[in-house]
């Protein structure tokens, strides 16, 4: 199967009840990143600013996934810490609702982080 070629492309491709929760976490990355270029890098939908990813968002059956994980600032990192997996990765489980705030929080983190006031794990 060929990777979508939009982010709407991506999000009609899910089913609709991991669809549901992918698009308000998009709009939520989104929000945090207003002059991000949306684009498809990796097969999934991704924010661009300057030419230089920010954030990946996936949606999975059970999960979504959001890269890279940022390391500060340092109470978001221990909010991040029981969503970690793996090297440079979050996994909000659908069940119970992902955590919109979080998704916020985090995409608004690694904008800001791009001035080299931090790195990310990834």
């Amino acid at each position: 199967m060929a990777a979508p070629a939009s982010v709407e492309e991506y999000l009609a491709g899910l089913s609709p009840e991991v669809r549901e929760q992918v698009e308000a976490a998009w709009e939520r990355v989104r929000a945090a990143v207003p002059d991000a270029e949306a684009v498809i890098a990796y097969g999934i939908p991704t924010l661009r600013v300057g030419g230089r990813s920010v954030v990946h968002l996936a949606g999975w059956k059970a999960h979504l996934s959001l890269y890279p994980v940022p390391e500060g600032p340092a109470d978001l990192v221990a909010e991040c810490a029981p969503y970690l997996s793996g090297q440079g990765t979050l996994k909000l489980p659908y069940a119970g609702g992902v955590p919109l705030d979080l998704v916020g929080r985090v995409a608004a983190a690694l904008a800001a982080g791009r001035d080299g006031s931090w790195q990310s794990t990834a």
